[in-house]
């Protein structure tokens, strides 16, 4: 039966994950790339987040040093594709590998690390009324999160600089003919998709999974892009400004993540998610 704790669930789930979308977004439309580094990024931001806050960092400290790692990872890709001159794809393939062995190293050789000290989630709950549920938690944090990123890409991108991501994206000959180095602004690209996408990965280690697990990344670029083209099918073709672009990714996350409640609680098996997924972006494309 589909209850309204089926809706919410699904739309708490969509916020949270509506962070790592937004970076898919930045990179797959506005870069006009296909970035597979998402698939080891999205655990390293877990893995950072969950080590750090065992060892007695405050949540908010953790969270900023997985935004960096993210980064970092998304530096590595930009230079492999712009100095090494490696493929776009291939490159984030090569960064999402070795991202396998140094999230195994950042846990310590395990696969799986449980939070156990208090996390974001913790100390959210101890400001709210007693009995609140751990969707309300998400619900809330997402939506803050969601808002602020939208605020400050939408600020960023009006700039000189966002301007000179958005024009090497759009046709690399002509904005280098403009004299935008076009190298550094598809590595600065690159290294913010990624810290959003870390970020999804430390916010969901913290108010969903309890843990970081070093396999959790694996088909994230497909629900970002699943999210994203739902978004642009529903609203994107209709929001002709940035920001509702940006809007829309939000909004795909939520639908695409309400839809996969509905169909678990209708009997949908949990092995066939995956096939879901490719049949919702093969269907919404």
């Amino acid at each position: 039966m589909i209850t309204t704790a089926t809706i919410l669930s699904g739309v708490a789930q969509g916020l949270i994950w509506a962070i790592l979308t937004l970076g898919v977004y930045l990179t797959f439309r506005i870069l006009d790339i296909a970035d597979l580094t998402v698939e080891g990024t999205f655990p390293l931001g877990a893995a950072v987040t969950v080590v750090l806050i065992n060892t007695g960092m405050s949540p908010a400290m953790a969270m900023l040093c997985a935004l960096l790692a993210g980064a970092a990872a998304g530096f590595i890709t930009g230079f492999l594709h712009t100095i090494f001159q490696i493929p776009a794809i291939l490159s984030g393939i090569l960064t999402m590998i070795a991202l396998y062995s140094v999230n195994i190293r950042i846990m310590s050789d395990k696969a799986t690390v449980a939070l156990e000290q208090p996390s974001l989630k913790t100390w959210m709950l101890s400001l709210l009324p007693e009995g609140t549920v751990s969707n309300t938690v998400s619900i809330i944090l997402g939506t803050v999160f969601c808002l602020l990123i939208v605020a400050l890409l939408y600020y960023f991108f009006g700039t000189e600089i966002g301007c000179a991501v958005r024009a090497t994206g759009s046709n690399q000959n002509m904005a280098r003919s403009l004299g935008v180095k076009t190298d550094r602004v598809i590595i600065l690209g690159l290294m913010i998709s990624n810290a959003l996408v870390a970020l999804s990965g430390s916010l969901i280690a913290q108010l969903d999974y309890g843990s970081a697990l070093v396999t959790m990344g694996q088909g994230t670029i497909v629900i970002g892009l699943a999210s994203v083209i739902i978004g642009e099918v529903i609203l994107g073709h209709r929001l002709s400004n940035f920001a509702g672009k940006l809007a829309s990714c939000i909004i795909g996350a939520i639908l695409y993540y309400v839809v996969i409640q509905v169909v678990l609680r209708l009997g949908l098996n949990t092995n066939d998610l995956k096939l879901l997924t490719a049949l919702i972006v093969a269907l919404a494309r």
